[in-house]
């Protein structure tokens, strides 16, 4: 580091360096020596106690870098509150302000060239459900980068995209606490946006806001309305991942770039059926099963989905056998049984639940073939107190696991139930309506038999 020469260096002493007296009259070759090496020990330490800082990456950067895990723990991730501080925005606003911020920071291309852009579908961040509300946040982004930023061309999300230097805003929806946490009393949603580079693999831009919950409609798209099961899904924590637990600069998780390939197919599916375009979207869902890299858990679900649809019984028992295999193979599996609401018996009127019998049918089976043993976890959302949800969800799960019983009588012994009320509730936003059936779920864990007696008292 360049310094000044009538300038010391801050905390450094003067006595570092020999005083010259007018009266001496000279400086002797020993004293010579020992000035130089101090010299030398002086600008070492310049050096090493402040160091060049490295400037970041321009976007078109290509240096190689160590792939970051492919997915961070929860502890890894930014803290809740700190990714969206200050008071809570009409959505809209919140929405287009921090889309704005995001999309200002990036340096602009040279004159007359266009930077191409893909919006990667924005999901819940906990249950990596797409709502009403998140493809409103699609719409609405699309729509002010097409008026206000004509730097950009916005590109649909297709395998396309892939084929050229494009980047990719992606980002999350999430129903949060007055402290920003994703529990208890929600009274807000957090908005995480994130825009990435292909070409270099880095995040160049990042914003949160807070939303309010008014006017906000959150109900699944019909795809995820249907689907029949629900479980923890790793390309979903790597989406979340990249926009919550990222920083500008750094690279975005190799992982999550890899897949993006696999997501624009399925994403394409999904479209499909929720267009009630149900034999496209069995066509692009039965080409996505091909990916080895695909999310197997959202391909069968459409594959179930899509041939119940267009009345093909046995492809459609065929796909929800594999959900129900990749589920206790995961030791973990949430099915999507519709309530009445405060009651243990299942909703009337709705055409899935003409197929609970079937769904029953093959988790027992399944069960017995592979030997298991289930604990069968019920689970309600936030309305009303909650001694009556842990009593009500327990109620539900002994409901199911005495339907299950009955359509397989080798089960007997087999599973037990117990509730969780509402405290692990994925949306809680406590409506009681489709915008919250999740929370509603029953969850069958596998757990050791010899334990099955037990784990009733110590879950909770």
């Amino acid at each position: 580091m360049q310094r000044a020469q009538s300038e010391p260096r801050p905390g450094a002493s003067t006595k570092a360096f020999p005083v010259m007296h007018s009266s001496k009259p000279s400086l002797t070759a020993l004293e010579l020596l020992a000035m130089f090496f101090v010299a030398l020990l002086y600008l070492a330490g310049c050096q090493a106690v402040d160091p060049p800082r490295r400037a970041a990456m321009p976007a078109t950067a290509a240096e190689p870098e160590p792939a970051p895990a492919d997915v961070l723990t929860s502890s890894q991730r930014m803290p809740w509150a700190e990714l969206a501080a200050g008071p809570a925005k009409p959505f809209d606003q919140a929405l287009l302000d921090a889309t704005h911020a995001l999309l200002s920071m990036v340096e602009l291309p040279a004159p007359g060239e266009k930077q191409m852009l893909v919006i990667d579908p924005p999901i819940d961040a906990l249950s990596g459900v797409q709502s009403l509300a998140t493809r409103n946040m699609e719409a609405r982004i699309g729509e002010l980068v097409r008026k206000k930023f004509p730097q950009y061309s916005l590109q649909p999300f297709t395998p396309a995209s892939l084929r050229r230097p494009s980047l990719v805003l992606f980002g999350t929806l999430t129903p949060v606490n007055a402290s920003g946490q994703a529990d208890g009393k929600r009274e807000a949603y957090r908005i995480c946006l994130a825009l990435a580079d292909l070409k270099s693999g880095r995040l160049l831009s990042k914003e949160t806001a807070r939303a309010r919950l008014q006017g906000v409609i959150h109900t699944p798209t019909p795809y995820f309305q249907d689907s029949p099961a629900w479980m923890q899904d790793r390309s979903v924590d790597r989406y979340v991942d990249a926009c919550e637990a990222g920083k500008p600069g750094e690279r975005v998780q190799r992982a999550f770039l890899d897949g993006l390939g696999a997501e624009m197919a399925i994403q394409e599916a999904i479209a499909a059926y929720d267009g009630g375009r149900y034999k496209e979207a069995l066509e692009r869902f039965s080409s996505a099963a091909i990916s080895a890299d695909a999310d197997r858990l959202r391909i069968d679900n459409g594959l179930y989905l899509a041939n119940s649809k267009l009345g093909r019984a046995a492809e459609a028992e065929a796909a929800f056998s594999k959900i129900v295999e990749h589920g206790l193979a995961e030791k973990r599996l949430a099915v999507n049984f519709l309530f009445r609401p405060g009651s243990t018996g299942f909703a009337p009127g709705k055409s899935a639940n003409s197929s609970y019998p079937l769904w029953l049918k093959e988790i027992g089976r399944q069960v017995l073939r592979t030997g298991s043993c289930l604990a069968i976890v019920g689970h309600t959302s936030r309305t009303g107190a909650e001694s009556l949800n842990e009593k009500l969800s327990l109620e539900r799960a002994e409901y199911v696991k005495k339907r299950l019983e009955e359509e397989n009588a080798e089960l007997a012994g087999r599973a037990i139930a117990s509730g969780a009320g509402s405290r692990e509730n994925l949306v809680g936003i406590g409506k009681d309506d489709l915008s919250d059936t999740l929370d509603r779920r029953v969850v069958f864990e596998v757990i050791p038999c010899a334990s099955r007696s037990t784990q009733t008292a110590n879950r909770y």
